[in-house]
């Protein structure tokens, strides 16, 4: 489908700114046992499992095997984001609470709380807009706080920070560092070197020892000709990429072939910075046409050129070549997307109570979750529990 000139004007404008619980099998032959490690009766040694929150305030784990419901946690507080950040092992989720303010960590495979942090106190209020993340080696929890404090007679804005928190100081835990940053930070994520990606209207890392900073790639302060080029607005809502190891950024820019503002001539465009989180190669593109609207893309395992993304359709694109290699339509708008390690089975949620469940090769339906209420803006994430 094509982008109409009213869609194309507006972009130019600015906008894109119950199941039983599973029991663990084994399976024996004439020389070794195959035994699937077990924790709590859930599959474990690798297993995979999804999981997001929906309204009024609760976690769900959904087996990719069986892409039944396994387990449902009750989340303390209001609705929030709906955000969640996995401990390396798998194990633990961490989730974003009570309207952006509050994290709580869950064992995904009992429901017991091992962690939690209440962010607001005294007369500042502390909000979260998305952005949590998990240390490569799990001991770290890192937020980027912006707080308000409320006067007598007027709000102060503070100054935005990233707050570390030690993940095992159990409940009620309170930052141990806290290093000024950016404003507009909304997705983060962490890399094998220690670094913490801040994504904003630029892609920065964050040494969140000692609180040095540094580019990863500009995007809004890009040094390219306007007379060529937009100002790109990159879209930070959901952090996915943990099947494949990457952060991903999309953002949305155009190119004049013409003169600046002749739309006739223009390629309207995705671009992505992609950053592979355990060597650091960063990577990036505009080759995707615009005319796909997404929420975010998801990386093909098996084919780092191919991306997947999801809106009011799937669509399956090569990076390399800007060739788009299938489109399918979705009942309605998902916002939010994720598929397993083999790259075989796609998962599109987000918006409603339902997700649907995708083959990666054809891209038709082949599945439905249903949940217990809408997911809103929750993420869609991937777990492999060790």
């Amino acid at each position: 489908m094509k982008l109409t000139n009213m869609f194309k004007r507006a972009a130019l404008a600015g906008a894109i700114g119950a199941s039983a619980l599973l029991a663990g099998c084994s399976t024996v032959n004439t020389e070794v046992a195959q035994t699937p490690d077990t924790i709590n009766g859930m599959k474990a040694g690798g297993h995979e499992y999804i999981l997001t929150v929906t309204r009024p305030n609760q976690l769900h784990i959904v087996d990719t095997e069986t892409n039944q419901l396994v387990r449902t946690c009750d989340v303390p507080g209001i609705f929030g984001n709906g955000g969640i950040a996995m401990s390396p092992d798998g194990r633990i989720a961490y989730v974003m609470t009570n309207k952006w303010e509050d994290v709580y960590g869950f064992d995904i495979t009992n429901c017991e709380i091992k962690f939690s942090a209440k962010q607001s106190y005294d007369n500042v209020t502390v909000k979260s807009f998305i952005s949590m993340a998990v240390s490569a080696d799990g001991k770290e929890l890192y937020t980027v706080q912006n707080p308000v404090r409320k006067l007598s007679d007027r709000f102060e804005t503070m100054a935005p920070r990233l707050a570390v928190f030690n993940t095992d100081d159990g409940l009620n835990a309170k930052p141990v560092r806290s290093f000024p940053v950016d404003r507009r930070i909304t997705k983060i994520g962490s890399m094998q070197n220690g670094e913490v990606i801040l994504g904003g209207g630029d892609l920065k890392a964050i040494n969140p020892k000692t609180g040095e900073m540094r580019m990863i790639k500009a995007l809004q302060n890009w040094d390219r000709a306007p007379d060529k080029w937009v100002p790109p607005d990159a879209f930070a809502m959901h952090t996915m990429g943990e099947h494949v190891g990457e952060f991903i950024m999309p953002y949305f820019t155009i190119r004049w072939n013409g003169a600046p503002g002749d739309e006739s001539q223009a390629d309207f465009l995705w671009g992505h910075v992609r950053i592979d989180t355990e060597t650091g190669k960063v990577e990036s593109f505009e080759t995707v046409p615009f005319e796909f609207i997404v929420f975010n893309w998801v990386t093909d395992p098996n084919d780092k050129d191919v991306l997947y993304g999801s809106f009011n359709q799937l669509s399956k694109h090569n990076l390399k070549t800007g060739e788009t290699m299938g489109v399918q339509a979705m009942d309605h708008t998902y916002y939010n997307i994720n598929m397993t390690g083999d790259g075989k089975t796609i998962y599109i949620g987000g918006t409603s109570s339902d997700i649907s469940v995708h083959d990666a090769a054809t891209l038709e339906k082949i599945g439905s979750i249903q949940l217990t209420g809408d997911m809103s803006t929750s993420d869609l994430r991937l777990a492999r529990l060790k």
